[in-house]
């Protein structure tokens, strides 16, 4: 059964945004990835049943794997959360307890290949983000270089893409710098490991926030189905979309089905969530080399 949303006698909630729950634990925040899902700024039922555990583990997965970056988590497993959250078994294998930040208010984007908002702002100007790109690329094609591609974090609406110059207005020079050498060391390193198993990262978005020293800490979702553009190599052919392992498959049959984008959206048909959530399996599947278990 898919869990859509919680509610922790005792608990102090401090938000409930699209996707997830959020609870106040004394100096850190208990992040809850419900099986919610949103689609142009809409929230869509049914949800995908699992899916906020296939998120939680993945992001786990990447977190440990680039250990020597700092992040936000504190403690992954159910049984060690404070009370009352510890005895809520809902919540297994899809919250962490994660440390307070500064969040900074700038996605951190990186694009090995020409694909959604940035093959739409190359087709119209020949440059993403004021970046300018080589003439005569195609949809999905592989870029010369992996680019930085910030984008302002919208509360309502779409975020919106911006150059690295606004970046720099936003947070300073410093560490604009940071987050664009490191969002690129993560992607770079990230897309090398995913392609020796099979998966074409195309691109993916990243958050960090400051803690009270002012380091730069990773936050929020790490290279999930969600976060980005996930393509199978063995499927690879530039010149126009990609079959995926991610949200795309959903957007493209909220696309096909006339819906003009406003809410209410439409009814996710069976077909369509099993279809995200094979989707979804398969990408953690070939990326950890594990199967995992949504039936516990």
């Amino acid at each position: 059964m898919a869990v859509l949303t919680t509610s922790i006698p005792g608990g102090k909630l401090v938000s409930r945004g699209k996707v997830r729950d959020i609870y106040a634990v004394d100096d850190g925040l208990l992040l809850i990835a419900t099986d919610r899902i949103s689609a142009f700024d809409c929230v869509l039922s049914p949800g995908i049943p699992g899916r906020g555990v296939i998120l939680t583990q993945l992001s786990n997965f990447w977190f440990n794997r680039f250990g020597d970056v700092p992040n936000h988590l504190l403690i992954t497993e159910r049984a060690r959360f404070p009370k009352p959250y510890c005895d809520h078994g809902e919540l297994d294998r899809r919250s962490v307890l994660v440390r307070r930040l500064e969040p900074i208010p700038v996605e951190c984007v990186a694009r090995g290949y020409l694909s959604g908002s940035g093959w739409k702002e190359y087709r119209d100007g020949g440059s993403v983000c004021g970046i300018r790109l080589p003439a005569g690329l195609r949809e999905s094609d592989r870029l010369p270089e992996p680019i930085f591609t910030p984008a302002t974090k919208a509360t309502e609406g779409h975020d919106e893409n911006i150059g690295f110059d606004r970046a720099v207005e936003i947070v300073g020079g410093r560490i604009a710098e940071l987050l664009r050498d490191l969002t690129l060391r993560l992607y770079r390193e990230a897309a090398a490991f995913a392609l020796e198993r099979g998966i074409i990262i195309a691109d993916t978005k990243f958050e960090f926030g400051l803690d009270p020293d002012g380091r730069l800490v990773w936050m929020d979702e790490a290279l999930t189905p969600d976060s980005s553009r996930f393509w199978p190599a063995d499927a690879y052919e530039p010149g126009h979309g990609q079959p995926s392992y991610d949200k795309q498959y959903l957007r493209d049959w909220l696309e096909a089905s006339g819906w003009n984008k406003q809410p209410p959206a439409p009814v996710l048909p069976p077909e369509v969530v099993e279809g995200t959530l094979d989707r979804y399996r398969e990408a953690y599947r070939q990326l950890t080399g594990t199967s995992i278990d949504l039936a516990t």
